[in-house]
């Protein structure tokens, strides 16, 4: 009877030790997360991220290339149209290539170190150690983590929901939260291959605008519409509406008075049909979503249905500017 009491006792202990062994600590996830997202030599990713930050909800297909230290090429494409934009860092500098408008944008810029994307994994690592305050769930299959955002968007969207599996411990989904608590942003990976490297002349920028310019065709031009936000602050009212044409190209510009106060200037996007023209861009990269576009403490400027803005202000803060640009529509609430 001792003898089986004494098994028994033996059985449950190896239990317990198993089920220990087998469950880790918040701090040794992170810690391996970080180690294996954080200083892998390069990578490969496919995801899709939708906005559902608009009327309607936008779908864009993202592949990333990273290769160690900071090489950098992110690529979205819109679904469903014709829409593409690449995101490139290499020895030269951070380049954005839009190959509907031939037009590369170069920035004296340390992007994405002060701008943290989640589409990019090395970038979610270090989201998961600067917050102290990330908590951890789990089920049978995935960690599900929740951080702070780290990026131009982090003061209307301040939480990251990180869903990882348990098995790979490579991200599933990042889900992007508004303070109330509703998705704004949801990144699904489909694809994440760790440790491909491309070598350092497949960044080279005029690899991307010569592959591009075969494949752009025919530039469409569309009619020019005055985007008004819908976004409305307190105290802050549209005050003066001056429409002005040079050599034939109209110009519209809008002034907010206020204790938010802003001008934006709108103009149809000039078009470059014969080859892709550089442009220099002040500031850092700024993904809003819909468009990529360049941002200062003080202004913000990027194209999107036809359309050239360029928001100035000494009121708003950058995530305003970000609020105020992603509430632009056509006709809009005036």
């Amino acid at each position: 009877m001792r003898q089986r009491i004494v098994l028994l006792l033996v059985l449950l202990l190896s239990v317990v030790v198993v089920a220990a062994c087998g469950s880790q600590s918040k701090e040794d996830v992170l810690k391996d997360l970080s180690n294996k997202w954080s200083n892998t030599n390069g990578y490969e990713l496919d995801a899709t991220m939708e906005i559902k930050t608009g009327s309607e909800p936008r779908v864009y297909d993202v592949n990333v290339w990273y290769t160690k230290p900071d090489f950098y090429r992110v690529k979205v494409t819109q679904q469903g149209e014709d829409v593409t934009q690449m995101i490139v860092r290499n020895k030269e500098g951070v380049f954005v290539v839009t190959p509907s408008l031939r037009k590369t944008y170069k920035f004296q810029s340390e992007w994405p170190k002060q701008n943290s994307q989640p589409y990019l994994i090395g970038a979610l690592g270090e989201d998961l150690l600067a917050d102290q305050n990330v908590t951890m769930e789990e089920d049978e299959n995935n960690y599900i983590l929740q951080a702070a955002t780290r990026n131009n968007h982090k003061s209307v969207m301040p939480t990251q929901v990180i869903t990882v599996d348990k098995k790979t411990k490579l991200p599933k989904t990042v889900s992007v939260l508004n303070e109330a608590g509703e998705e704004q942003i949801l990144i699904t990976f489909s694809k994440v291959d760790l440790g491909i490297q491309h070598k350092e002349e497949e960044f080279a920028i005029d690899k991307f605008t010569e592959e591009n310019s075969n494949t752009t065709g025919s530039i469409e031009k569309e009619e020019f519409q005055v985007h008004y936000p819908v976004l409305q602050w307190e105290g802050t009212t549209l005050v003066d509406e001056n429409r002005i044409v040079e050599d034939g190209t109209e110009r519209v510009i809008l002034t907010f008075e206020g204790e938010k106060a802003f001008t934006l200037m709108e103009q149809p996007v000039v078009y470059n049909e014969e080859e892709t023209v550089p442009v220099f861009a002040p500031g850092d990269p700024a993904d809003l979503g819909f468009t990529i576009g360049a941002i200062t403490d003080n202004s913000i400027s990027w194209e999107q249905n036809g359309v050239s803005f360029f928001l100035a202000s000494n009121n708003l803060t950058r995530e305003e500017m970000i609020e105020v640009a992603s509430s632009l529509i056509p006709g809009g609430l005036k």
